[in-house]
């Protein structure tokens, strides 16, 4: 067991309220500090119309026998496999996310599909790496530069606000890592999905109740295990004495702690921090969130579109993804009768959107909904917005300098540990900010750094594989 007698750990999204749980669980005694009023974070499931959906689409999809084996331990049988499906709309039309040739072919036209392939071929493979430290030249070196510009370019300009040519490539070398058109027509072909790339899964695990019922889950075995949560309670910073952290601030009081586990926004807690370099400084601002505006739609119609959430490649339309969330698990809609769509919209805090009213804000979604076809004019019956802020650390070229001050800075710091998407600036899915939760926890539990959580993000190759099915955890060989 760890010397530490009290930890602290800020944030309760999946990285932060996974520290607490294997803390709590294992004996130590822990405090977890959210600002807002919920559990999970971006991964949080809400009540709306007397239905449950979540914020924005949140699949929980991952290899690691010990992530599978702690999430199928707080969620037990309490959830349904999920058969995906996902398009993306461009040009008025719907194609088959992942790509079907035969789908692409009928929706572009076989010219068009002969200059894609003529683009493939014509692309530059063998081309030195550090030609390809953009987005843009990554995927056109693997896709061609039409097929980048048809299904690449707008999503991705829509989501990070920057050119695709100032987006580093480690976006796509962490999310479409070993992806390629050829990789894509061999699993197409195979029809293997065991053997497909993560980001084109068939099937995934679902909660009953949403994925946030997780996070509530684990809420309840912190505090049996005489864990604290402290719900709407926000760190004013984390407090220090030279290269030792003594503790959090909060609004009324100061609360010794002998180590602390931080998954709030790195460039806040770094802003909260004293004697701070003023190259470290610069550097963190630097590093951008990207914000989140969700629109849901309450929708007069059962079937509305069959997909769990579609892409939106088209330009004419400022929305990036719409999640029919009817078509994750039977059991979110309680029996009613509409249907709850989610339509994300994407800026920084100072571009007017991010800033406009709900109405305003609402009649775009629904004016958009029914450009797209899905939805026809008086079917909207009812319409909510939620503002997420800090959702997506932005890659920008040549970002990793900056951050790596920032790294090296806090790691002077002894009972520190950094975790999750927001917390260490990672563009973490689900299952790996669960990891980093799990093994931030287990380095306090053994009292010595065993795991360099830096080194843990959505191209993390993982020792063992298992899958989780609808009978449980199967183990698979290398």
């Amino acid at each position: 067991m760890s010397d530490a007698r009290k930890v602290a750990v800020i944030g309760a999204g999946p990285a932060g309220a996974t520290a607490a749980y294997v803390l709590a669980k294992n004996g130590v005694e822990v405090d977890l500090y959210e600002a807002s009023e919920h559990m999970g974070g971006m991964a949080r499931s809400m009540e709306l119309w007397g239905q449950l959906v979540d914020i924005g689409p949140h699949r929980f999809f991952s290899t690691d026998p010990r992530v599978n084996a702690l999430w199928l331990e707080v969620i037990g049988t309490d959830y349904v496999m999920v058969d995906r499906l996902t398009r993306i709309l461009f040009r008025n039309k719907f194609f088959r996310y992942p790509i079907k040739a035969d789908d692409a072919l009928r929706n572009l036209g076989i010219r068009e599909g002969l200059r894609c392939l003529g683009s493939y071929l014509g692309r530059r493979p063998g081309a030195r790496s550090e030609e390809h430290d953009t987005f843009e030249s990554w995927v056109v070196s693997r896709f061609g530069r039409r097929l980048y510009q048809h299904f690449f370019k707008t999503y991705t300009e829509k989501l990070w606000g920057i050119p695709a040519a100032d987006l580093d490539s480690e976006f796509a070398a962490q999310r479409i890592r070993g992806l390629s058109l050829w990789e894509v027509a061999k699993g197409a072909l195979s029809g293997n999905s065991r053997q497909r790339h993560r980001t084109l899964v068939d099937q995934f695990a679902y909660p009953h109740e949403g994925t946030g019922q997780v996070y509530q889950r684990m809420r309840t075995s912190i505090e049996d295990h005489g864990g604290r949560v402290h719900l709407s309670t926000p760190v004013r910073s984390v407090t220090t004495s030279g290269d030792l952290v003594t503790g959090l601030r909060l609004a009324d009081r100061d609360v010794a702690y002998d180590q602390v586990v931080s998954s709030m926004p790195l460039t806040i807690l770094m802003d909260r921090l004293s004697g701070v370099p003023q190259d470290v400084a610069a550097a963190v601002r630097s590093l951008r969130f990207r914000n989140t505006l969700i629109v849901y739609l309450l929708v007069d119609a059962e079937d509305v579109f069959p997909d769990n959430w579609i892409y939106i490649h088209s330009n004419e339309l400022r929305t990036g993804r719409i999640t029919n969330f009817r078509n994750w698990a039977p059991t979110l809609t309680r029996g009613r009768k509409e249907t709850i769509l989610a339509l994300e919209y994407w800026c920084f805090d100072q571009d007017d959107c991010w800033h406009w009213d709900e109405a305003r804000q609402t009649e775009l979604a629904k004016k958009e909904i029914v450009m797209t076809g899905l939805v026809g004019a008086g079917q909207v019956i009812d319409a909510k917005v939620v503002r997420v802020p800090r959702c997506y650390p932005v890659y920008r070229r040549g970002y990793r300098a900056d951050l790596q001050k920032v790294v090296d800075f806090l790691q002077r710091y002894s009972g520190l540990q950094v975790i999750g998407r927001y917390g260490s600036f990672k563009y973490n899915n689900q299952d790996h900010s669960i990891l980093m939760g799990m093994l931030a926890a287990e380095n306090i539990i053994a009292g010595a750094d065993v795991h360099d959580l830096w080194s843990i993000n959505s191209d993390y190759e993982y020792q063992e594989s298992s899958l989780i099915t609808e009978t449980g955890l199967v183990l698979n060989s290398r």
